[in-house]
Parts: structure tokens; sequence; C-alpha cells
């Protein structure tokens, strides 16, 4: 059979401007396993969604946008035409929302002859709103376009020695500074969401210290996995005890988010003597409108209002060779099999 890669990441808009992240948002937020609710309430709520956030989502988005583009789009291509020049196997580039399309990457992997597709979601930690949509938008598309195309996917990797080693080495220039604290802030998701994907169903949320309390639903824990990210990174890098925690940000709506909030957390820590912050996000690969407007700039402006005295936010890994080394180690193991 013939193989061939595909890297997948979240998406972006086309531009800032208000239609494009208007189209967007609408593609985003309709996604059953972002707002998994009835699909006639989820088109209420995203309908009431986009009378006002595309305005200021595409101000946010104005704020990281380059002359090259959306930063998460042009250093996904950047990751992808490293990991081809190193490679042998067809490697293409989607993103779960806009483009370049899953339809249009499958279509040029199957033109290729490619029938055997080895799929590594940009995602290091399984969540319902991430991972398994792009996984499952990946089998619908390919079964539509290539049947006969056989799919293996990249687990999980949030634990993954060589990933852990990039993501310190990515991080290590900046733990050389001064600072007083590291805050590992995590994409948030809903608490419901975490339920849902425990298969026991009666572990995650549910049971003391549920995280820390082995379970086989940590395969699919996301909060469970970020823990264990941060921890690893901790042991690798020898961040002390006491100087370091764990964060949520991004959270939408009303219902109950993991917690803590980041958005809650940095103001809190400063106001405790803790102003000297680093903050890096594990969650993402590539840096985005999460990491650099989120947090860079109003992450920064909370904590420093509140009483800070320095805050770097710790680059993604991006283009970090090492990162490229840990994608590509993934390719030949299944280039192997």
């Amino acid at each position: 059979m013939s193989k061939g890669i595909l890297l997948v990441n979240l998406g972006s808009p086309d531009s800032p401007a208000v239609p494009d992240v208007r189209r967007y948002l609408n593609e985003f937020l309709m996604d059953e396993r972002v707002i998994d609710v009835p699909w006639a309430l989820r088109r209420l709520i995203v309908g009431l969604v986009l009378i006002k956030r595309p305005k200021e989502s595409g101000h946010a988005y104005e704020a990281v946008w380059t002359k090259e583009g959306s930063p998460l789009v042009v250093t996904s291509k950047n990751v992808h035409a490293a990991l081809q020049s190193k490679v042998a196997l067809p490697v293409e580039l989607a993103m779960r929302y806009q483009n370049p399309s899953i339809e249009s990457a499958v279509k040029k992997l199957a033109d290729r002859g490619v029938n055997d597709l080895f799929l590594i979601p940009l995602f290091p930690h399984y969540a319902m709103s991430s991972y398994e949509t792009a996984v499952a938008r990946v089998r619908e598309v390919a079964a539509g376009l290539a049947p006969q195309m056989k799919i293996s996917v990249q687990l999980p990797y949030y634990d993954r020695p060589d990933y852990i080693e990039a993501l310190v080495a990515s991080a290590a220039e900046h733990l050389k500074q001064d600072y007083d604290h590291l805050l590992f802030s995590f994409h948030g998701i809903p608490e419901r969401h975490v339920k849902k994907s425990d298969s026991s169903c009666c572990h995650c949320l549910k049971v003391a210290n549920c995280c820390e309390v082995a379970s086989p639903a940590h395969a699919t824990c996301y909060r469970a996995q970020c823990i264990r990210t941060a921890a690893l990174f901790v042991a690798k890098a020898g961040v002390p005890a006491g100087k370091y925690s764990v964060s949520f940000q991004s959270r939408l709506g009303r219902d109950p988010w993991l917690k803590p909030y980041t958005d809650f957390e940095l103001p809190r820590l400063a106001k405790e003597g803790r102003t000297r912050m680093l903050v890096i996000c594990p969650a993402f690969v590539s840096d985005c409108l999460e990491t650099i407007e989120e947090i860079g700039i109003r992450g920064r402006d909370d904590f420093m209002v509140a009483g800070g005295k320095t805050f770097a936010q710790i680059p993604c890994m991006n283009e970090h060779p090492r990162w490229i080394e840990v994608l590509e180690n993934m390719t030949k193991e299944f280039s192997g099999h």
C-alpha cells in the first residue's frame, strides 16, 4: 500500500474581516463536538453569538495577523514543509475548519496514490472538541472521496518522552529568566465534555483526585492528560514544587468549564506576590489567537494591573527543530509498521 501523512490543526479565518471571521466561527461553533447540544438549540446559540462576536474577534485577529496571514496557519505550513523535507512519504496539511481544507488535503493524497494514511492531529491531548472532531472529520471526508483509503491515527502524545523533551527544549531560554511562578495555561473545555469522554461513566470529576487515581478513563480524559503533561514537564525541566500551577483558558458561555480559570488565576497570583510570571500553553503546538492575544496581550494586562512586575508568554513549539523531530519520529514509526 502507498503511505502518506496528514497533519491537521484547528484552523483560522481566511482574514480578520468580519465576514471571514463570521464564516469561521459559524463552522467552528456548529460542530456538534464543540457545542454538543441538539442542532436546533445549537443553531440558536450560534446565531446569537454571531451577532456581535465576529466584530469583536475580528479586532483580536487584527492584533495578531501577520503579512503572511494567520499565525496558526502560517506556522503550520512551515511545520508541514519542514517535515516534508525530512521524510520521503508525501505529507499534506489541513485545518479542521476553513483552509487549507481537509477535503483538499485528502484529495491531493488520494490523487498521489495514497491508500494508507497516517493522521497526526496537532493536538497533544484528547478532547472531543479538538482531537476527536479532527479524526472524525478526516474519516468522514475520506469515506466519501477515497473509500479504499486505510486510516491510522497517532494517539494523543501528551506524555510521549520526545514530545516532553521538545516542549522543555522550546521553553529552555525562558526558564533561565528570574521568575517566581510558571503557569501552565491549557485550553479549557466544558466539564460535561470530560464526563462524556469518560468510558467508565463513573470516574472523571466524580472521584476525589480523579486525575491522580489510575483509571482507563484517562485514555480520553483531557484534564488528566493536561495535568500529566505539566508534571512531566516540571520533572524534566527541574521546576521546583510550589513554583508552578495549572489553569484553563478560553471558556465560552455560562456552563462550568474546567477550573481554575486562567483569567482569574493571573490577577490572583499577582496579588499573592507572584509578580514575575511565565506562562506556557502546551495544549497548542502553534501560536495562535489564544496564545498571542488572549495570554500575551490581555492576560499580561490583567496580571500587570493586579500588581505584576514582569510577564512572559513562552511561545509554543512552533517550528522548533525538536518538535519537527517528534513528527519525524511518529512518521518513521508509522512507515516501519
